[in-house]
């Protein structure tokens, strides 16, 4: 199909990163959490390392995605990574009743999630938006907001209704069907940009993998996103069993996740629309700092009544790190290897995704709270906005502030300049 509004692009991956990995296999993880380990009488710290594992395979597998993409194009890469991404959300109820298949499922998931994370949307998103393209990538990641919103109360409503492992059955089928849809309508490249034969990428403007890996930019960027990644995914994923814990019923703790998904619907609209309009390491800097806010009332201990709107602080901070990264990309690295930068930058936000809450399930089994673990995050937040504002002035700045002068312009399926 022929896409003549290139934001028919932006709304195919509303619905792609709605189903993505984000909210279905780490938004729901807390919902899961309890029921699993009180099922098989597991420790959290175990638990949870499945989730380690998975996303560590993310992390390893995503630059191979994102590499393969840039060489075959987006459909021919994602549709079967969400194929395979359901099978193995799936075996879950099916096949997951001893830690160790547990842990493999989540390797298996993890290694699909690797082609259903963010990365072939932004890459997409990149290629059809220049001017605009903070405002798109808003809109398009807020796909992931409207996930963690919304999935969570579908799974837990299955888990009421059919136990976890209806539940997993139930999110398996809902990535298929929604996730399937959505590329093969509306998420691709521009027709000029498809790779053919390996040699698109060459015309576009930006460092290579070998030349990005060799320099300081892509590195203070890939700690950046690590540190606030750890913090914010560490405090999401133990925020239900840290309420409960704390007194609070447990459909009322999974309701305060919706406020988190919520809060990043909002913190990618809002980070999207600064985007095109403030230097983008300011605003990169703002919403990290943002969660330490929301992580210092957790520490606190405030009231109950409190505990959503620590919640939708952190959700705020973690709204805007995908966006960020597509964008700080694109303006410090070029586009000419975009999927295989992309790539390497989300595997550090995924090892930081996995290690965060495993450091908080190591932190409550130490120490039988997760004040410790709240205070190193905070930390973790403090670094990731000095790194932040150390990058500098933007390398490849949009075409209205710096105009092409013999470097190649993307341009729209009808000839008129993608802006």
């Amino acid at each position: 199909m022929k896409i003549r509004n290139r934001w028919w692009v932006v709304v195919g991956s509303v619905f792609g990163l709605f189903v993505g990995n984000g909210p279905i296999m780490q938004f729901t993880f807390g919902v899961f959490l309890l029921p699993v380990t009180k099922a098989f009488g597991w420790e959290r710290s175990t638990t949870s390392l499945a989730l380690v594992i998975g996303l560590t395979m993310t992390a390893l597998f995503v630059p191979v995605a994102g590499r393969l993409i840039d060489r075959f194009g987006i459909r021919a890469v994602t549709l079967p990574a969400i194929v395979l991404f359901a099978a193995a959300t799936a075996s879950l109820a099916l096949f997951a009743d001893t830690p160790a298949k547990f842990m493999i499922i989540y390797a298996l998931m993890g290694i699909a999630a690797a082609g259903q994370t963010p990365l072939p949307y932004a890459k997409a998103i990149a290629a059809w938006f220049d001017d605009k393209r903070g405002l798109a990538l808003g809109v398009a990641m807020a796909g992931v907001g409207l996930g963690a919103a919304l999935v969570p109360q579908y799974a837990q409503a299955l888990l009421t209704a059919f136990g976890w492992k209806g539940a997993y059955l139930g999110l398996a089928a809902l990535t298929l069907v929604v996730g399937v849809t959505a590329v093969s309508l509306a998420v691709r490249e521009p027709d000029q940009m498809r790779p053919v034969a390996g040699t698109a990428a060459a015309a576009l403007p930006g460092a290579t993998g070998r030349e990005a890996l060799r320099s300081g930019m892509f590195w203070k960027l890939a700690l950046a996103f690590f540190a606030v990644a750890l913090a914010t995914n560490g405090t999401i994923a133990h925020v239900v069993p840290l309420l409960v814990d704390r007194g609070i019923a447990p459909g009322v703790a999974t309701t305060a996740m919706a406020f988190a998904g919520a809060a990043l619907i909002g913190g990618r609209l809002l980070a999207g629309y600064l985007l095109d309009r403030i230097f983008a390491p300011y605003v990169a800097a703002f919403f990290f700092a943002i969660p330490l806010v929301g992580i210092g009332m957790l520490l606190a201990n405030l009231p109950p009544q409190y505990a959503a709107l620590s919640v939708v602080l952190v959700g705020l901070g973690l709204g805007a790190e995908v966006d960020l990264i597509a964008f700080l990309l694109s303006r410090y690295l070029g586009l000419k290897s975009f999927g295989e930068l992309y790539g390497y930058l989300f595997a550090a936000f995924m090892l930081g995704s996995g290690a965060g809450p495993y450091v908080m399930g190591l932190a409550f089994d130490k120490t039988g709270g997760y004040a410790t673990a709240l205070s190193a995050l905070c930390v973790a937040l403090l670094a990731a906005c000095a790194l932040m504002m150390s990058l500098g002035q933007y390398i490849y700045p949009p075409w209205r502030c710096a105009p092409p002068q013999g470097r190649h312009r993307p341009t729209g399926e009808a000839g008129s300049a993608v802006s």
